[in-house]
């Protein structure tokens, strides 16, 4: 479990150049992550490896490492993770530079869906965002019973709010936060940083500052900061307005033929098959859990996300 962020530095993937194994190789394995025995008849994909973007909070949390050791157990197959915030995972998807992206903005997966550039996505994973704070909660904020009223408190006060400022799925919801709560940040007591999300933790509780964090890495870096939780996201009762849904999928082959399709849906497979989430549900900081699965639920959505306007003409016909 990680205490602190080191986020890795924004840089493109460069794939190394590996013999891949053949289609029908990695859909056996695929089969083999859905229930398959250990040593039931299963391919492997030794001497791959595959390309992850995602964000800082599946990286902070430590979860990715737990996932990705299973996976690559069960493969034969490293995974190469690339933790940026949302945006500039989406766009180093865009750039041909990850097999496969696991993020948090709704908004923006389905613009790289519309755009092409997406296919697959499955719903993974959800947690929720929280209002955190120095202890003594000199705005006011724990009176706050919605988020946008959390955030008018501090704008108000002129209390110091710290804004991961990175265009990361934190940042994105920060920003409709501000918007639906008609105020505009600035001034000396809003910072923005362009930082992961461990680091603005770290940065607001020196500063004695306000943040928005995902759950999961607050609860996985809370030993460590000087912050308490003033107002809870959906898990614990507060507003819908903070879920943090994650959404996995895989790039799309026909935009950029140098992407490993085969082993990007051998990965969201796993980590949508029982197997995997078992392992987002039983991972765990001092007893609390951090990401809900989502994959299997008592009402599953099996229909992959498709486009609007994806049906040809020809098959209407």
């Amino acid at each position: 479990m990680r205490v602190y962020s080191n986020v890795i530095p924004y840089m493109e993937y460069r794939r190394r150049t590996v013999l891949r194994a053949g289609a029908a190789g990695v859909a056996t394995a695929v089969a083999g992550c859905l229930g398959r025995g250990e040593n039931d008849g299963e391919a492997s994909v030794v001497g791959e490896e595959l390309a992850l973007a995602t964000t800082t909070s599946t990286y902070d949390t430590g979860l990715l490492d737990e996932i990705n050791a299973a996976f690559q157990e069960r493969f034969g197959t490293p995974v190469a993770p690339n933790a940026q915030g949302t945006g500039q995972a989406i766009e180093s998807a865009r750039n041909g530079n990850a097999d496969v992206i696991l993020v948090h903005a709704r908004s923006q997966e389905d613009e790289f869906m519309r755009d092409g550039y997406g296919v697959n996505r499955r719903g993974l994973m959800f947690n929720d965002f929280v209002v955190v704070g120095p202890s003594d909660d000199p705005a006011g904020v724990s009176d706050a019973d919605q988020a946008t009223a959390a955030f008018d408190t501090v704008a108000n006060a002129e209390a110091t709010f710290v804004s991961r400022g990175d265009d990361s799925g934190t940042h994105s919801k920060e920003e409709a936060i501000w918007a639906e709560a008609g105020a505009e940040p600035g001034d000396e007591w809003y910072q923005e940083l362009g930082q992961g999300m461990g680091d603005t933790l770290n940065h607001a509780s020196e500063a004695g500052a306000y943040t928005l964090a995902d759950r999961g890495t607050f609860l996985s870096m809370r030993d460590n900061v000087d912050l308490e939780i003033h107002l809870q996201g959906p898990i614990e009762g507060g507003p819908e307005l903070l879920a943090n849904p994650y959404g996995i999928m895989a790039v799309n082959p026909e935009v950029h033929s140098n992407v490993n399709y085969q082993l990007a849906m051998a990965y969201i497979g796993f980590f949508t098959s029982p197997e995997g989430q078992e392992l987002i549900e039983g991972y765990t900081s001092e007893g609390e859990q951090l990401f809900y699965p989502e994959a299997l639920s008592e009402d599953p959505q099996f229909q992959q996300y498709v486009p609007e306007g994806w049906q040809s003409e020809s098959s209407d016909e």
